[in-house]
């Protein structure tokens, strides 16, 4: 039985664990063995506060293992050292070292590095890229126990190295700088959501290359592209701009990542040749060239390998002199030449790298520690212009991004150092822990960095900025994917992440903030005691005191005569009544219960009910008593104390009983009304049956306007103190209150409707508190001079 090879991912680890089960060695019991089966050591590595990755195509070629499933492979053997990617490995150190010492950029901190190789193939890419995240020696932790902390890294070159590492790095949230990864594919931010990169993106390539085939008018043209996704998106974008042109395809052909013999070229007639692809892939293919004796070929390189030292030689110049195509911008790097002198064997005695450099430079072995198979140096070898493969530093192009990249990381990582506590872009305001810096944090800076660096502006490229939480995006039709607009997420809805595709809808008794990044508990609302509920109460307890002073000034001149002829009896039961009426608008104020809703409307119906009643008995006896002095006329027999009682009770239980049947089949409950404002929860008092509720109101309105016709009729009756004139006047106030109530209720929302009840009842109390004893109190007090029978009957 063969031997299981199983994959185990921790976070930011890998271990490889072999399972030995039965009759495999030697008929050991079943158990599980975990250990490294082999080390990826970086090339370079520094020490710091926070780590960063660097992957360079130290190599540009690669041998493959024979994979034939009978023995252990060995490892992919690098070959061809690239010694122009080495200086771009160095330029990541001298950035790193230059950040180190600054006195502005992260002071009190340090970065440091690990930088591996990834021999221009994906799979040693992806290597690398885990050899990173499994902490600083390999070797000396086969199982890995903690977080790696790595921040970020500065790779890849090729654009297919860069879609392998940028797909490991995704689960983890690493955002990766890429220096010369150029492909239009890795702009799909749902993609790659972790990726950026400090050189332009391939269409804007494609375009120039388009442009440049009809400027020259050749319209018999080659393609041909590596075989990955660069390629592939590089030549499928010159296919669509060429559409329409008259430049013709002549044939389109891939060199095969396991190169073998190409024989297209020597049977076509185009002259012209456009080639999207790396050193790495263009080496075994050129030499193939060249042993064809092919001239007098065009060649349109792309930026991948026009600017690749290894094609500066003399060996290839017949064959690709007068070769054109797009460099990328170049910049100045202070002190990068004398950086890269001190970079000899002496140095770094045991790194295979500069042993490695040294033997492309100068053709021989500086170390006895390594076999080669090249004659030992003489140890006098220095760093000349002439080799101009690593020492060129009077235009870096390539290396000048590497810088940018370092230094973007940098000035990102200053910046989220640099926040200031609850006022930072993460949950609740809050800033990232120095000690504990995660990369998506880093990532968030990293999209809105700018910075100066050498006179040179670095501002982010992009079509659309990102979407910042609290906004979605919203693609723009018939633009690519990267291009779209922010849309702030709809009340309700939130959005706590950068770059959203969708808001989240918020749980039904939360809400968004302000900001549409949280989702907070809905304001509950109802008429509670804040400035509007105090008001209000101290409304309804002053009422509740004049009425009782009233009161109290009546009983005290009971036997006076303003108070017996206006029927003292009916009088104490009219201010009674509007006692409760003002102290049942408290009732209003607080928050709803069971008992308090069914209280609310009943008691404030029923001791309305009482009152009007009783204003309406008085009336009937104002009335009756200016009719009974006709001759004939008997009619205050019937108006007695006991009828008049008897009116009152019966007017009164007719409410009583509408209310008693309201309650019975549906009563007012408390409840929660969400759809009136969605951000609020309001409590209110729902009236149940709306058909009780305002048979209730219709009733008061009914006996209300019964003593308004009545007082009316009375109202010329002669007397001093015709008190119909009084009742009339209050009615008038009683009514209007009540109907400026209903529209105004209706269209109340939350709260503002109890207050707009309490209110109608308590300017309702008030106005027949004052029409109706008012005049009877200021006779009584300030006149009582005029507190006579003679008087009241208008006689001298």
């Amino acid at each position: 039985m063969m031997p299981l090879f199983v994959i185990l991912v921790k976070p930011l680890c890998v271990t490889v664990c072999v399972l030995i089960q039965g009759a495999v060695a030697d008929s050991a019991p079943l158990g599980k063995v975990c250990s490294l089966r082999s080390s990826f050591e970086p090339g370079f590595v520094a020490a710091g506060d926070y780590i960063i990755g660097g992957i360079f195509p130290l190599h540009y070629n690669q041998e493959m293992p024979d994979l034939n499933s009978t023995y252990r492979p060995p490892a992919v053997k690098c070959n061809g050292f690239d010694p122009r990617a080495f200086r771009w490995a160095q330029t990541m150190r001298l950035a790193v070292e230059e950040i180190n010492q600054s006195k502005k950029l992260l002071p009190n901190h340090t970065l440091g590095y690990k930088i591996f190789d990834s021999c221009a193939y994906p799979l040693t890419g992806q290597r690398a890229a885990l050899g990173m995240l499994n902490g600083p020696a390999e070797a000396h932790s086969p199982m890995c126990t903690g977080a790696s902390p790595l921040l970020a890294i500065i790779g890849e070159s090729g654009s297919a190295q860069s879609i392998v590492v940028s797909r490991i790095l995704q689960p983890f949230r690493i955002p990766m700088i890429s220096y010369f990864s150029s492909c239009a594919c890795l702009s799909d931010r749902r993609k790659y959501p972790t990726f950026f990169r400090v050189i332009p993106n391939d269409d804007y390539q494609v375009n120039a290359i388009a442009q440049m085939l009809l400027r020259f008018q050749w319209t018999w043209v080659g393609l041909i592209r590596g075989d990955h996704e660069y390629g592939r998106f590089a030549v499928q974008g010159l296919l669509r701009e060429l559409e329409g042109t008259g430049v013709c395809v002549a044939y389109q052909e891939m060199i095969p990542l396991l190169y073998n013999r190409q024989r297209v070229m020597q049977s076509s007639g185009a002259k012209v040749v456009v080639v999207f692809s790396a050193e790495g892939e263009m080496t075994p293919f050129l030499k193939d060239y060249m042993l064809l004796n092919i001239t007098g070929i065009q060649w349109v390189a792309s930026e991948a390998w026009v600017t690749a030292s290894v094609f500066a030689g003399s060996e290839y110049y017949p064959y690709l002199g007068g070769t054109i195509g797009f460099g990328i911008r170049r910049g100045h790097i202070q002190g990068l030449k004398s950086y890269l002198e001190t970079v000899d064997p002496q140095t770094y005695p045991s790194n295979p790298l500069v042993q490695e450099l040294w033997g492309a430079l100068y053709g021989c072995s500086s170390s006895p520690l390594f076999y080669s198979p090249l004659p030992p140096c003489s140890g006098q070898e220095s760093l000349l212009e002439q080799h101009s493969a690593y020492m060129n530093t009077s235009s870096p192009r390539v290396a000048y991004n590497v810088y940018k990249a370092v230094y973007a990381i940098a000035h990102s990582l200053n910046n989220l150092l640099g926040c200031q506590r609850h006022s930072g872009p993460f949950n609740n305001k809050s800033c990232a822990q120095s000690n504990d810096i995660q990369p998506w944090q880093l990532q968030h800076y990293l999209q809105e960095v700018a910075f100066n660096i050498a006179g040179d502006e670095v501002l982010v490229s992009i079509c659309s900025a990102s979407c910042l939480p609290g906004f979605r995006k919203a693609v723009r039709r018939g633009e690519p994917v990267c291009c779209f607009d922010c849309v702030p997420c709809d009340t309700g809805k939130i959005s706590n992440q950068t770059d959203a595709i969708d808001c989240t809808v918020c749980p039904e008794d939360f809400w968004s903030n302000t900001d549409r990044t949280a989702c907070i508990p809905k304001t509950v609302e109802f008429l509670t005691y804040d400035s509007l509920g105090i008001a209000l109460t101290a409304v309804a307890v002053v009422g509740a005191c004049l009425t009782i002073a009233v009161l109290a000034v009546f009983l005290h001149h009971r036997s006076t005569a303003i108070v017996r002829v206006n029927n003292s009896e009916l009088s104490f039961f009219i201010l009674l009544s509007l006692m409760l009426c003002f102290l049942c608008a408290l009732v209003f104020i607080g928050e709803p219960t069971p008992w308090s809703c069914m209280l609310r409307h009943t008691a404030f119906s029923i001791t309305f009910s009482l009152c009007i009643s009783c204003i309406l008995g008085k009336t009937l006896v104002v009335l009756a008593a200016f009719t009974a002095a006709r001759p004939g006329n008997n009619i205050m027999k019937w108006l007695g104390p006991m009828q008049q009682r008897a009116i009152i009770s019966a007017c009164t239980l007719v409410q009583v009983i509408i209310c008693a049947a309201w309650l019975i089949d549906a009563p007012p409950f408390p409840s929660r009304n969400t759809l009136y404002e969605h951000s609020k929860i309001i409590l209110e008092c729902s009236v149940g049956s709306s058909l009780a509720f305002w048979c209730v109101l219709g009733y008061i309105g009914l006996l209300a306007c019964m003593c308004f016709i009545l007082a009316f009729l009375a109202r010329k009756l002669p007397g001093n103190f015709n008190e119909a004139k009084y009742i009339t006047f209050s009615m008038l106030i009683f009514c209007a209150v009540w109907l400026a109530f209903i529209p105004a209720y209706i269209s109340s929302p939350g709260k503002y409707a109890d207050a707009v009840e309490t209110f109608a009842i308590l300017a309702s109390s008030f106005g027949l508190l004052f029409c109706l004893f008012a005049p009877k109190c200021f006779i009584i007090v300030l006149q009582p001079e005029k507190n006579t029978k003679q008087h009241l009957m208008g006689k001298k």
